[in-house]
């Protein structure tokens, strides 16, 4: 028996062929499939990550609200005449509230949590900026003092509100 390899390798390409496109095919659909089922398993969890982001975002605008010195001032009178009571009644104020709030950064980005710091800190330092003035010798006048600034410079908070109004925006 002569076997002959010439008509064996003849038949034999067009099988390998087969054999090689075939391989092509099944990895290309099985890709196709992972990223179709990535795509609806982060379509899902979008559905439900959503309305925890817009409640750690309408949380962030509660936060910002509160501690807006306008606000803050008007909500939280001095106990007594010492502006060093009150500068600590109100830093005390402002940090509670953040803290109570911290766990939300997890749902907003980084860029918009740090310009929410920026405001806390920079309403804080206004208020310890005009505790340090001579000119002020009471809380009642740190408070007109402070107010009358905000009304020409506007408050810190403004600013983020804005980044955050602007983030949600993009969310939509």
């Amino acid at each position: 028996m002569k076997i002959e390899i010439l008509p064996l390798i003849i038949s034999l390409v067009p099988a390998l062929l087969i054999t090689l496109l075939t391989m092509y095919f099944f990895k290309a659909h099985t890709d196709n499939e992972e990223k179709r089922r990535r795509f609806l398993l982060h379509r899902e969890s979008q559905k439900q990550a959503l309305p925890l982001k817009l409640q750690a975002y309408e949380r962030m605008v509660l936060l910002l609200e509160r501690i807006s010195p306008g606000n803050l001032l008007i909500r939280i009178s001095p106990l007594g005449e010492d502006k060093k009571d009150y500068e600590s009644l109100l830093t005390s104020t402002i940090d509670q509230e953040f803290e109570h709030n911290l766990t939300q950064q997890i749902y907003i980005s980084d860029e918009c949590w740090n310009t929410i710091k920026a405001a806390k800190n920079a309403t804080i330092a206004l208020i310890r900026k005009n505790t340090l003035k001579e000119e002020i010798d009471s809380a009642n006048k740190m408070r007109e003092i402070i107010l009358t600034e905000l009304i020409e410079k506007g408050a810190p908070s403004d600013v983020a509100l804005a980044f955050i109004k602007e983030e949600i925006s993009d969310v939509f």
